[in-house]
């Protein structure tokens, strides 16, 4: 039946706030589903700017009824129409009576600009099982039914050409041309039977009746021969399969039992066999007892590296016998040979990405170091894999610390693959790919995705065992398959680690024509490594250039619907319910740039000027779509639109019926990835292959070394020799401890709210009690906070410091009235482990978006006697920031003394001081009229690639001494000493310049009358914005070692607009004096743009002053930081003249980066 027009479906909260701040109106109302309970609906309504939300729960017989509290009787409905008619009375119980309801957009029905599908508006309008509201069809009229059939009428044209079923089309297209608009009137008459389609369904299948008769008979004669012998049944039920009328319901009973039989006859006959054996004593080989296939042995490698400032030298590396020689150059043999056992660390050099250190143990009292320059960083890495093989092989380990993962995506083109795909699963092509000497080293996980894959499933499958097998020599194990039309992922396993395989699930999503087709979608698969989640998530989504809103539409329902995981998570962000979730496939978005211009650019490899326009890009700086997600560094060419059978051309002409297209060459295959913070993921290729031909698209690959727990097996305790204990003393246990929660939700309600904790070393979830405070001084968002006492004391069900260490919280913040999410995070116990509380701080995420930030102070406690732990096999990999003598400009930071600098993964959030959405300054002091001084932090507006690289502008402050060292020997950093209810600090501000992307222009001359902006405004304006991750190593606890101490409560004066500059001003400024440094520039500003153009002038570059300066470079203060990213943006598209630009402040920089130090570059 037709929805009502203030029915929404399923939107999700914020959506439904946003839409009735919209409207504005005191009892404005909409109908939601509820995101709880599944079933219920959620009644949002609008009341003094503040949202207040309804649970709407059916009874056993389907009545509803509004929740109220206990002992209120509750009011009964038949369907949502009733009830919202009866609370539209007054004196009812709401806050305010139903009065304007906020009906529903109506999507148009386009068709997709490369003639696919789009998401019309037909199963879309379907409405809530309680019925609808009269009149909500009326404004569909013959002629917009007409112009469906049409539209959809010519899609089917377009489809005839290449499917070979040309008798069922014809049945299809008389269906759309006479019958279509019969089914339509009775859908808007409220019938759901569709009678016409299914006519003529029945008559297009009606030699498939026969064919199935023909095939179920022979099935059940096979089973009948392996059954037990069973007294004669009678023939009835087969005769009347036979004999019956073909209906569309028979011919589904008809498939699901084939589909029955196939699926037990292998079983049963297997079953049969195996009692014939049993029971005659024959001896037969056990299948269990297999031998596994023999794996190719490794060939011994050799490189060619620079030894010192000259002198030359081979390393050769025999992975199998666990050793590594290094022999000079002109000698015969080795001048040492190293046993693997004796290797303790390899450093990577950041700034030399050619260099590595080798440190090795010479005798037990000395430890000697080797440095190697190979001749490219590829080596290097190759190098760094064959030594981390080295140690897996030859460990002691019954469970692996770290495996390899390849992802592959590609889509076929409807075409048939070529008999070889060795270039495609070896990591071989254009891009960052893998040396040869490791493109052959097998993975342990292979995950396949394809889109457009006219292969049947078992013939797909089979393929690519028969090829790994080829490539590898070893018969890997089907994990699973799973496939929604011609989208299909396969996930394969080395067979060793068949068994430490769990939880498969699979699951699809359907995102083609009102959600209903499946020829645009997604394909998911999960499981768990030991006790590590994996998530894999293949997709295929809306074509067109101009079809960004629906692509990421796309990614929302995709993120909405996918059922994965552990269904106790169900509740979370499916981006969150994983260790690692990898999303890849054709996502298909496009550059916003013209054809010829993408061509030229494409030619001369200028990649970055590319990347700056690519649609998926930018959606991710906006937070849009992938929020948190990683990608590796595209260095291949655009994928998709190929020439097919080469590479040479792209073809980005292409003719319809309705007319000529334009598909821009684009990066529409992409590998994408989200893991928990602090975990161990390197991704070592991206790229794509320029061998394989048979499609428009061309194949993209992903390698990633992911480290891996196992199940713990606790050590028994000392003593006593028992193990831990039901019974043991508070002493002997591990716990977590809070001080406090603060957090803060865009939302316009005013609930009380509680907090859900769960994690797997955990029970059962455990649950907070209500805020004790909250404020929503500033439109649009709430600040809650919990203080200790408010929050549970949480006991791991181990208490060992190795298994607490791989463990993480997911948090939830939820209403009381609603039980609906306000935003779930993640949080990493590795880094709160100690005796003393750690301030940790992350972004909440619901549905794909972010929604809000939390900080607080906890510790997680561990007893004395389960501290003991162990170095993974991938942290004996370290890196080297700063190398002093390749960059001798630039000074190496010193470490502190007596502890070990961790290195992190990028995606790794600093334990930061306050909020990391510079939205939520506004409750920290910030004045409005900050948003329009010319001083904007400047991690704020980095480019979207830095801004995932680049750690904080300031060091953070420098330990204080400790109780007791935490894990991994990383000091415990507590600001403001111990207690509860410790004033959470602000965040610290780096150097400043003006920003281009914080306030839009036009609503700087909006606002230049009264030179203010609204809280909320300004809010929304910087939500956008992402607050930068941290560089490799940085300190766990936030700081970076050897930097200068800053208290965090003596920068809130930073977040103060600064003191505009002046020409009278002589010495320092306010911000130089406060930071102890010497003024060197002129503080007029326009002494400084001056100066920027006289210097461009002076190296014959001035055309490129104004694009400069409208990209916020207009002071030389800043412009000696600019990046190689910073001038492509702003319009130097000539590679020779960034280098020249970046050459020359380099030269010129030396001496005041000696005498300010502030502005030197952070290691």
């Amino acid at each position: 039946m037709a929805a009502a027009s203030w029915y929404h479906r399923d939107i999700s909260r914020v959506v439904a706030e946003e839409l009735l701040a919209k409207a504005g109106k005191d009892g404005c109302f909409l109908v939601r589903d509820s995101e709880s309970v599944s079933g219920a609906y959620a009644l949002c309504l609008l009341f003094q700017w503040h949202v207040h939300t309804y649970r709407i729960l059916p009874d056993d017989e389907g009545l509803l009824s509004v929740q109220t509290v206990q002992g209120i009787q509750a009011k009964c409905f038949h369907s949502l129409a009733d009830l919202v008619g009866a609370y539209q009375q007054p004196n009812n119980g709401l806050v305010t009576p139903l009065l304007y309801p906020v009906h529903r957009a109506r999507e148009a029905a386009d068709e997709d600009s490369d003639g696919e599908e789009g998401r019309s508006g037909g199963p879309a309008d379907a409405g809530p099982p309680g019925g609808a509201a009269p009149g909500a069809w009326a404004g569909s009229t013959h002629t917009g039914r007409a112009h469906i059939s049409q539209q959809l009428h010519l899609r089917l044209q377009e489809q005839v050409h290449s499917s070979p079923a040309s008798d069922f089309m014809g049945f299809m297209a008389e269906y759309l041309t006479h019958h279509l608009q019969l089914d339509l009137e009775a859908l808007r008459n409220g019938n759901l039977q569709l009678r016409h389609l299914s006519t003529a369904l029945v008559t297009a299948c009606r030699g498939l009746h026969s064919e199935i008769d023909f095939a179920l008979a022979g099935l059940e004669t096979l089973a009948k021969v392996f059954d037990p012998p069973a007294p004669p049944r009678s023939p009835t039920r087969e005769q009347d399969l036979l004999t019956s009328d073909p209906d569309l319901e028979l011919l589904l009973s008809k498939i699901s039992t084939v589909n029955n039989l196939l699926s037990s006859l292998e079983k049963k006959v297997l079953r049969s066999l195996q009692e014939t054996v049993s029971k005659h004593n024959l001896a037969l080989p056990s299948v269990a007892t297999a031998p596994l296939p023999p794996t190719k042995p490794m060939a011994v490698q050799n490189f060619e590296v620079k030894v010192g400032k000259s002198q030359r030298a081979a390393v050769m590396v025999d992975v199998e016998s666990g050793t590594v020689a290094i022999t000079k150059k002109g000698s015969g043999t080795p001048e040492e040979t190293i046993p693997q056992d004796k290797i303790l660390q390899l450093i990577k050099y950041q700034s030399v990405q050619s260099k590595v250190r080798l440190v090795y143990d010479r005798d037990q009292n000395k430890s000697l170091s080797r440095d190697f320059i190979f001749p490219n960083a590829r080596k290097r890495e190759a190098f760094c894999q064959l030594l981390q093989l080295m140690k897996i092989q030859h460990s002691n380990l019954d469970e692996p610390d770290l495996i390899s993962v390849y992802i592959g995506t590609w889509n076929m083109g409807s075409t048939p693959p070529p008999r070889s795909l060795a270039s495609w699963l070896t990591s071989r092509g254009l891009g960052r790919t893998q040396d040869e000497t490791t493109a052959c080293i097998p993975h342990d996980i292979y995950v396949i995705g394809t889109q457009e894959n006219s292969l049947g499933d078992r013939e797909w499958v089979e393929f690519l065992r028969a090829s790994l097998k080829t490539l590898m020599s070893i018969d890997y194990r089907v994990v699973a398959l799973q496939c929604l039309w011609s989208i299909k992922i396969v996930v394969l396993v080395k067979p060793e680690h068949e068994r430490r395989i769990s939880h498969v699930n699979t699951s699809s999503v359907k995102t083609g024509i009102a959600n209903t087709l499946g020829n645009k979608g997604a394909v998911g698969v999960s499981f768990l490594f030991n006790g590590t989640s994996f998530g894999f998530v293949n997709c295929h989504l809306a074509s067109g250039s101009e079809k960004i809103h629906r692509r990421n539409q796309n990614y929302s329902d995709i993120l909405r619907s996918l059922v994965l995981g552990d269904k106790r998570l169900s509740a979370f962000d499916l981006t969150l319910r994983f260790t690692h979730l990898f999303w890849f496939g054709d996502l298909n978005y496009r550059l916003n740039m013209d054809v010829q211009d993408i061509l030229a650019h494409v030619t001369k490899r200028e990649f970055e000027a590319l990347l700056a326009v690519d649609q998926l890009n930018l959606e991710r700086e906006k937070n849009k779509v992938f929020l948190r997600f990683n990608e590796g560094d595209i260095s291949f060419p655009p994928t998709y639109r190929y020439e097919r059978g080469s590479r040479d051309n792209y073809i980005w002409q292409k003719f319809k019926t309705t007319g000529m297209r334009i598909n821009v060459p684009s990066w529409c295959d992409r590998i994408l990835w989200k893991s928990h913070p602090e975990t161990h993921i390197v991704c070592n290729s991206y790229g794509c292959t320029d061998d394989i031909v048979t499609s428009d698209h061309s194949p993209v690959f992903a390698t990633f070394e992911v480290g891996v727990t196992s199940q713990f097996v606790p050590k028994k305790g000392k003593g006593d020799g028992k193990g831990e204990a039901p019974g043991s003393s508070p002493e002997s246990l591990a716990c977590i401890e809070w001080e406090s929660i603060e957090v803060i939700v865009k939302t316009a309600s005013r609930s009380k709210c509680y907090i859900e904790f769960h994690s797997y070393c955990l029970e059962e979830p455990q649950r907070s009690g209500e805020n004790t405070s909250q404020s929503c001084d500033i439109p649009g968002f709430l600040k809650l906070s919990w203080s200790a006492k408010h929050l549970p004391m949480l006991h791991p069900i181990l208490s060992d410091l190795e298994y607490l260490g791989d463990q993480h919280l997911l948090l939830s913040i939820k209403g009381t009235e609603s039980c609906e999410s306000y935003g779930e995070c993640c949080i990493a116990m590795r880094s709160m482990i100690g005796s003393m509380a750690q301030q940790f701080e992350t972004f909440l995420f619901h549905r794909g978006e972010e929604t809000g930030s939390m900080r607080g102070w906890m510790k997680v406690r561990v007893p004395k006697d389960r501290r003991s732990t162990r170095e993974r096999l991938y942290e004996w990999i370290s890196f080297k920031e700063e190398d002093a003598e390749a960059v001798a400009d630039v000074p190496t930071c010193s470490k502190l003394p007596g502890h070990r600098v961790r290195s992190r993964p990028h995606s790794i959030p600093d334990t930061a001081s306050s909020y990391t959405n510079p939205a939520y300054f506004i409750f920290e002091g910030l004045p409005n009229t900050w948003a329009l001084a010319p001083d904007i932090p400047e991690a704020l507006h980095r480019p979207f690639n830095e801004r995932q690289r680049e750690g904080p502008r300031r060091r953070s402050p420098a330990p204080p001494p400790m109780e007791e060292e935490p894990w991994g020997g990383r000091p415990c950093s507590v600001v403001g000493g111990p207690g509860h209810g410790r004033q959470l600090s602000p965040l610290p501000v780096g150097r400043q310049k003006r920003p281009k992307s914080a306030v839009l222009e036009r609503d700087l001359l909006a606002a230049v009358g009264d030179c203010s902006l609204t809280a909320l405004h300004m809010a929304r304006c910087l939500s956008e914005l992402d607050r930068v991750s941290p560089e490799r190593g940085s300190r766990l606890d936030g700081s970076v070692a050897g930097g200068p101490k800053v208290q965090l409560r003596q920068t809130r004066s930073a977040l103060e607009p600064p003191p505009r500059g002046c020409p009278e001003m002589s010495g320092p400024t306010r911000d130089a004096q406060r930071h102890g440094h010497a003024t060197e520039w002129p503080c007029d500003r326009g002494d400084r743009s001056r100066s920027i153009g006289a210097w461009l002038s002076h190296l014959g570059l001035e055309q490129y002053k104004e694009g400069l300066y409208e990209n916020g470079w207009d002071d030389l203060e800043f412009f000696r930081d600019i990046t190689e990213q910073d001038l492509l943006e702003a319009g130097v598209l000539s590679p020779t003249h960034r280098k020249l630009i970046q050459a020359k402040l380099r030269e010129s920089s030396t001496e005041s980066l000696q005498q300010r130090p502030y502005l030197k570059p952070n290691a």
